[in-house]
């Protein structure tokens, strides 16, 4: 198994002993094995970077559920990554407030840096851009996240300075 390359394994089953374990955790603190679905499908992308078509069959086999009930789930939930993405995911903020605040700056900034448009990824892998609804950080907008860490009141300075930390 290759871990957030994109690359999965041929000839052995997407969810691995270990990833069904890891699972098994989520579902004992469960209602349901249905209820885990959030979870194993976050362990699916940890391991894989993504989460695959075949990925979403074989979690929604193990749960109990169909595939197509669990796509809904996968694709409703902005951080379920159903296609590969960079090292580090760039999610800007596009809410009422980021727009009235500078949000078109910040992303042709980030677009021009990187060479990329939103949806897109780095040639070298580094990078992703996607916009998000909302980071919940109205009073410091212009706002983005990357890797869970929540920037603000951002400027085209501060960005280069944030993009250089993320090697």
């Amino acid at each position: 198994m290759m871990a957030k390359s994109g690359v999965f394994p041929k000839d052995e089953p997407m969810l691995s002993e270990q990833i069904k374990r890891e699972i098994e955790d989520h579902v004992d603190r469960s209602l349901s094995r249905q209820a885990a679905c959030i979870e194993a499908l976050m362990l699916v992308e940890k391991h894989y970077g993504w989460v695959s078509d075949e990925g979403i069959r074989e979690v929604a086999q193990y749960l109990g559920m169909t595939t197509a009930e669990l796509d809904a789930v996968a694709t409703f939930y902005n951080h379920v990554y159903r296609q590969p993405v960079g090292r580090h995911v760039i999610l800007v903020c596009d809410s009422v407030s980021c727009w009235i605040m500078g949000y078109e700056g910040v992303r042709d900034h980030l677009s021009a840096r990187l060479g990329i448009g939103l949806g897109e990824t780095t040639p070298d892998g580094r990078f992703t851009i996607l916009p998000i609804q909302c980071l919940g950080a109205c009073d410091k907008a212009p706002a983005m996240m990357i890797n869970g860490r929540l920037y603000t009141n951002l400027d085209p300075e501060k960005i280069d300075g944030i993009l250089e930390s993320h090697t």
